[in-house]
């Protein structure tokens, strides 16, 4: 039986909608079912017109659906991409997370398996902690943690974040490409253990 995974995002300047792309390419190639969902934007309108490239970034991805907790019910495992606000994940997801009370209750988040990436304008703007915080939640739910650790010489090339994935702003170059590919087949290498 085909895993099925939920790669959610929320991207303001088209990283992390890069990112969430390449992820659902390489699990649909791993023989996954996939659903490409983005956070709702929960910016104001003012702000976000204010800033061209946010605005032209989310008129970029009207085509993808906003993510819903059926798509988090329907899963088996989740690709998260979100970006990193002062050393946590941008309040978007939070948004969204927050919505997810009643599937937590029922137990509907729990025994599934989870990975994360991100992204931040430094290095070493928080990029591990935001990845954690990711991580923090789903032990909430009760989800399974996958990370890429180190478990493939990528890890080496691409900066070395055993957590997840991180990057600074930009499009993927291929070293970033192949590590969350990496990522993304591993995460349904192990939701295929948990469904089959």
């Amino acid at each position: 039986m085909a895993p099925k995974i939920t790669v959610l995002f929320y991207s303001t300047y088209g990283t992390n909608h890069g990112v969430a792309q390449e992820a659902a390419r390489a699990a649909e190639a791993a023989g996954a079912e996939v659903r490409l969902r983005r956070c709702k934007e929960t910016a104001p309108a003012e702000v976000i017109n204010g800033q061209e490239a946010w605005r032209d970034q989310l008129e970029k991805m009207q085509d993808i659906p906003e993510a819903t907790p059926d798509d988090m019910e329907w899963a088996d495992g989740y690709f998260v991409s979100v970006p990193t606000r002062f050393g946590v994940s941008a309040s978007q997801f939070r948004a969204f997370v927050d919505t997810l009370g009643p599937l937590w209750q029922s137990g509907a988040l729990a025994n599934k398996v989870i990975t994360a990436t991100t992204s931040a304008q430094n290095t070493n703007g928080g990029q591990e902690a935001t990845i954690q915080s990711v991580y923090v939640t789903a032990m909430h739910w009760g989800a399974i943690i996958v990370p890429p650790g180190y478990a493939d010489p990528i890890k080496f090339e691409d900066g070395g974040n055993p957590y997840g994935y991180s990057c600074t702003p930009g499009a993927l170059d291929e070293t970033g490409k192949k590590s969350v590919a990496f990522q993304a087949k591993r995460l349904v290498e192990y939701a295929s253990k948990l469904v089959n």
